[in-house]
């Protein structure tokens, strides 16, 4: 996988000031839906493609339902991968759909070794039907249901029996931690950090019982220093800022979020270094 560094979520509200300071920005992760079909939208994409490197990142491929990908999608993905020449793309490890329902939010799976495998063979399909290498994100839930695995062994389970990478949210990570009650430090003991090749960072929304991904704020210090453990731990080819609301006046605030993931990325350890 190549190094690509820190980089920002492309959101048509900054569009203008990324186009001004591109030199502070190494990529851009555009949502894969935003394009899929949307001829003019495409050719802008095509035209930040040129200046950046890009990775789509999907929310709709709903890897966890019954049913499989619609072969229209996957055509239109590949097809967008293949335009940007995206180094990966990646997806929520989740399901959005039923046969019947869009559910409109990116829900947890049972958390089964059965489970797990399923979603495994389908992942290294999605993956050659794209061609592309493909990464599976963790996800923020709200509810937690019994299940015989926890969430990071569910993830290692997953990534035991396909050949994918791991995008993990370490925002996602924090939020989870503090509305259910477990230790961050311990969930990344349980990953196959080996297997991480991107991060997200991000800020959340408080709420009195409960911590919401927002995306809205700006990232704090629990996850910058969650995200100096992982960098610590495995070497990290990519880190994005991900801001979907309460945009802020002034884009340096963005723009030295992206410039102090990039110095962590580049505080890894000199043996880490070496084996990226």
């Amino acid at each position: 996988m190549p190094r690509l560094g820190s980089g920002l979520g492309y959101r048509a509200e900054l569009a203008e000031d990324i186009d001004l300071h591109a030199d502070r920005i190494d990529w851009l992760e555009v949502i894969s839906e935003h394009f899929l079909f949307a001829r003019e939208a495409r050719e802008r994409l095509r035209e930040l493609a040129r200046r950046f490197p890009v990775v789509p990142h999907g929310v709709e491929l709903s890897i966890g339902s019954d049913r499989e990908p619609d072969a229209a999608y996957l055509e239109a993905l590949a097809s967008l991968v293949e335009d940007v020449d995206a180094p990966w793309f990646s997806d929520h490890l989740c399901f959005t759909r039923t046969d019947e329902v869009a559910l409109g939010l990116l829900a947890p799976l049972p958390r089964t070794r059965q489970v797990a495998r399923r979603l495994a063979g389908r992942a290294d399909w999605v993956r050659r039907t794209v061609g592309r290498p493909f990464l599976l994100e963790n996800i923020t839930y709200y509810v937690d249901l019994a299940t015989p695995l926890t969430e990071a062994q569910f993830i290692a389970e997953v990534l035991e029996h396909c050949d994918c990478g791991l995008l993990l949210d370490v925002a996602n990570l924090d939020i989870n931690a503090r509305n259910h009650g477990f230790d961050p430090l311990d969930f990344l003991d349980t990953l196959p950090l080996e297997r991480v090749v991107q991060v997200h960072l991000a800020g959340a929304g408080e709420e009195e019982e409960m911590t919401l991904d927002t995306h809205s704020e700006a990232v704090p210090a629990r996850v910058w220093d969650l995200l100096e453990e992982v960098v610590a731990r495995t070497p990290v080819q990519a880190a994005l800022i991900e801001r979907d609301a309460n945009f802020p006046d002034d884009f340096t605030e963005l723009l030295d979020e992206v410039g102090r993931a990039r110095t962590v990325l580049a505080s890894r350890p000199a043996e880490l270094i070496g084996g990226a």
